[in-house]
């Protein structure tokens, strides 16, 4: 297997960490790249906002324009109730597969 490991996990939950910083607070999308590539979730911005249409198509979050004091209007993105549910859904589904994956390959798994 030479496939990087860590992009296909990022892969699979990227979306997921988007909606959970959104579950926060709403963000524009500078700040959300910013919050997502200094923790390594993407390589850059370019990547962000594919996955911002993806969820806003699928009715995960919403936008609104909002006036900055340091420069042009900002899109900003929200969480929808269908993007609360959904990240809820997720939660509750993560904690028991990550303990099964970690009971596969745990330094303890034998």
């Amino acid at each position: 297997m030479t496939a990087d490991v860590g992009a296909q996990l990022r892969k699979g939950v990227v979306e997921y960490c988007i909606l959970g910083l959104l579950a926060r607070e709403p963000m524009y999308g500078w700040s959300l790249s910013e919050a997502l590539e200094s923790r390594g979730m993407i390589a850059s911005i370019g990547t962000l906002y594919p996955v911002l249409s993806r969820l806003r198509t699928q009715g995960l979050v919403t936008t609104y324009d909002q006036g900055s004091e340091s420069g042009p209007v900002r899109k900003y993105y929200r969480l929808s109730g269908a993007g609360e549910r959904q990240l809820d859904l997720f939660r509750q589904q993560w904690g028991p597969f990550a303990k099964t994956v970690e009971g596969f390959i745990g330094e303890d798994a034998s």
